[in-house]
């Protein structure tokens, strides 16, 4: 039954356009036109993020920060395997992505690392490349307080997320 729900939908789509008399390719065309628009207009913004990232981790910054912060994370009770984790989450998707699946590769998918590192990575997002997408769009400057609100959240969701992972 789930197989049919995408093909059903867009059959209801196309009806709806007929009775609407919506001429929907030429809405398709143009919608494609904005999308490609808004990658050409937030394209040097995501290259900026991957190009620092990548500068972050082999200047040495990156091993540096975590032994930096060490001692500040075991006393917020977030273990120091997933310091990597926590610090890359805001930035990258697919970084922290690839440090999940190696924390779940080398402690096991049921262990206490992997699920905080599961909880984590739900319950946070990458705050610089939304930020960077979606206030670029909205061409704002001054981002006022969202980002170190948003920083401060996900620091919270990371303590919280072992803490509970720790009590289940």
């Amino acid at each position: 039954m789930v197989k049919y729900v995408l093909p059903i939908f867009i059959i209801l789509v196309f009806i709806y356009a007929f009775v609407k008399k919506v001429k929907v390719y030429d809405v398709f065309c143009t919608g494609a036109k904005s999308g490609a628009k808004t990658i050409f207009d937030i394209f040097p913004n995501l290259v900026a993020i991957c190009l620092l990232l990548e500068l972050f981790d082999k200047s040495g910054l990156q091993s540096a920060f975590c032994t930096a912060l060490s001692p500040i994370f075991t006393l917020l009770g977030i273990p120091n395997e997933l310091l990597e984790l926590v610090l890359l989450r805001p930035f990258s998707g697919s970084a922290t992505t690839a440090i999940f699946q190696d924390i779940v590769a080398t402690y096991g998918a049921d262990s206490y690392l992997s699920r905080c590192a599961a909880t984590i990575m739900g319950s946070s997002e990458t705050i610089f490349y939304v930020t960077a997408v979606y206030f670029s769009k909205m061409n704002l400057k001054n981002l006022g307080y969202a980002i170190p609100i948003s920083l401060l959240c996900a620091t919270l969701g990371a303590i919280l997320s072992c803490v509970l992972c720790r009590i289940m």
